[in-house]
């Protein structure tokens, strides 16, 4: 299976203002939308870090880019990607007329991190800091202006930062494997042999029996990633049992 991991940055809303507390900015006020300044990636267990940026290329180059790493993903990694990254790249590939990228499973670890622990703070920076992955880079608001402004001596910060952020995500997916709940199964991209439908390992065991209400499954844990799953075929059936996650 080929897991994209990815990152973007994009540059703010630019409005005229009355004031700075309670603003309500209406359509009429807004200058310009916000945009992708650039996107970092990389392939899960590869070491290069791909990276663009509207400062080596043109908007239309730096989103073929991306948008060719999509279509050759079967899954993709992101942190908030479903309510961010995701739909703001769409957003750009639709404006530039570009066709959707190939279909791919999206794997969005800000859900995953919610939904089964209970940090202080969700926020990528304390939760791989807590992991003891370390932090996010160093930054304030003044480093996208300064980009934004062609400041070359920003955007090598920014892409630092931005490179940084795809290294947690990766270290971070890593550690959660086993409880991503709704992860693409391994087992579909394999041949003939049994695999964790996590991360793909064979060096998996039987551990007793999962129950339904009137059906049982081997269960078995991968030694690997420590993920649980079960037969997709009842122990009773005539069918030779595949692997499904729990």
């Amino acid at each position: 299976m080929k897991i994209l991991l990815l990152d973007i940055e994009t540059s703010p809303n630019t409005a005229y203002v009355w004031g700075l507390f309670n603003e309500n900015i209406p359509l009429a006020r807004l200058i310009d939308s916000s945009e992708v300044l650039c996107w970092s990636a990389k392939w899960y267990g590869d070491t290069e870090i791909m990276f663009s940026s509207v400062l080596q290329s043109s908007r239309k180059k730096l989103l073929k880019g991306i948008h060719s790493l999509l279509s050759d993903a079967d899954a993709v990694v992101t942190y908030n990607g479903n309510r961010f990254d995701l739909p703001v790249l769409n957003k750009e590939f639709f404006m530039e007329g570009m066709s959707p990228p190939a279909p791919y499973k999206r794997i969005d670890l800000y859900q995953t991190v919610k939904q089964q622990f209970r940090f202080t703070s969700n926020k990528l920076d304390h939760v791989a800091d807590q992991l003891g992955f370390g932090k996010k880079k160093d930054t304030t608001f003044q480093l996208w202006v300064d980009c934004m402004n062609q400041d070359e001596a920003a955007w090598k910060s920014m892409e630092e930062y931005n490179r940084h952020d795809v290294v947690l995500l990766e270290q971070l997916y890593t550690k959660v494997l086993p409880w991503i709940s709704n992860h693409p199964n391994h087992g579909m991209f394999v041949d003939g042999r049994p695999v964790c439908p996590a991360c793909g390992s064979n060096h998996i065991q039987k551990r007793g029996i999962a129950f339904a209400k009137a059906l049982q499954y081997i269960r078995f844990q991968c030694q690997t990633c420590g993920s649980w799953f079960k037969s997709t075929n009842a122990i009773n059936s005539n069918k030779k049992p595949q692997l499904n996650k729990i």
